[in-house]
């Protein structure tokens, strides 16, 4: 009888030891899974504070009385504005021309207004937001310095994707200093940003720089290999940006 007693204890004392394993497992996996929210937490805490440190700069540059439009959502990040903004000013282009219009094309036109000369060519496919930034560059006194232009998307049997019509480009859209690709969106298909070099090569000046946003997404750093193998000689630098930021620049 007592070996049965001392068996059951056993038995049991197995039974315990197992399940104080499991629990400790339990514990311990519960408390990497706290770490890693506080993890997760903490760097999108780093992360909007760097966004709004950029914002705050980027408003004090620029001292616009009416403000910035909003800037998250479709629109360009505050840093990525910023690096854009601190370019214009100090490179001081005369012929920008950029891809997707909205809160960039309010910077880059104020940018030249306090340059004191250049302007903005801003293509968009959609009229609604054409419109849109024109009343936003007109209610900033600066719809002298930015031209949008509705260029529907059009099919071109040379690019995997549709791109903006070069019907409605003005001769005036010559010896580009400055291109920023914002668009079109990659819903449209792939590598849809692709075309803007080629498409526009012609117009390019001898020297240039071209801002590629959202430069982190494997598309467009397929974009960026296709761009630096078709032109070669092509510098390429990588600024921190939240999405992503490829300057590419030939001098």
């Amino acid at each position: 009888m007592g070996t049965v007693w001392a068996g059951g204890l056993a038995g049991v004392a197995v039974l315990l030891l197992v399940y104080l394993a499991h629990k400790t497992r339990r514990v311990h996996q519960q408390g990497f899974e706290v770490l890693e929210q506080l993890r997760a937490i903490r760097l999108e805490s780093d992360h909007l504070f760097s966004q709004l440190q950029s914002l705050g700069q980027l408003e004090r540059l620029l001292a616009l009385p009416q403000g910035l439009p909003p800037l998250r959502g479709w629109a360009g990040s505050p840093d990525f504005l910023l690096q854009l903004a601190r370019h214009a000013l100090s490179a001081r282009p005369e012929v920008v021309v950029e891809c997707s219009c909205g809160a960039s094309t309010v910077v880059l036109a104020r940018c030249l207004q306090m340059n004191g000369a250049g302007h903005v060519y801003s293509l968009e496919h959609d009229a609604f937001y054409a419109d849109q930034t024109r009343r936003l560059l007109d209610e900033r006194g600066l719809g002298d310095w930015a031209t949008v232009l509705h260029a529907p998307l059009l099919p071109d049997p040379a690019w995997p994707s549709p791109w903006y019509d070069r019907a409605v480009f003005p001769a005036q859209m010559q010896s580009i200093d400055l291109l920023v690709v914002d668009g079109p969106p990659n819903a449209v298909g792939p590598l849809a940003r692709y075309p803007a070099l080629s498409a526009l090569a012609s117009r390019l000046g001898e020297r240039f720089h071209l801002f590629l946003d959202d430069a982190d997404r494997p598309q467009e750093r397929e974009v960026v290999e296709r761009w630096q193998q078709e032109l070669p000689g092509l510098s390429l630098q990588r600024p921190r940006a939240e999405k992503g930021l490829a300057v590419l620049s030939r001098a």
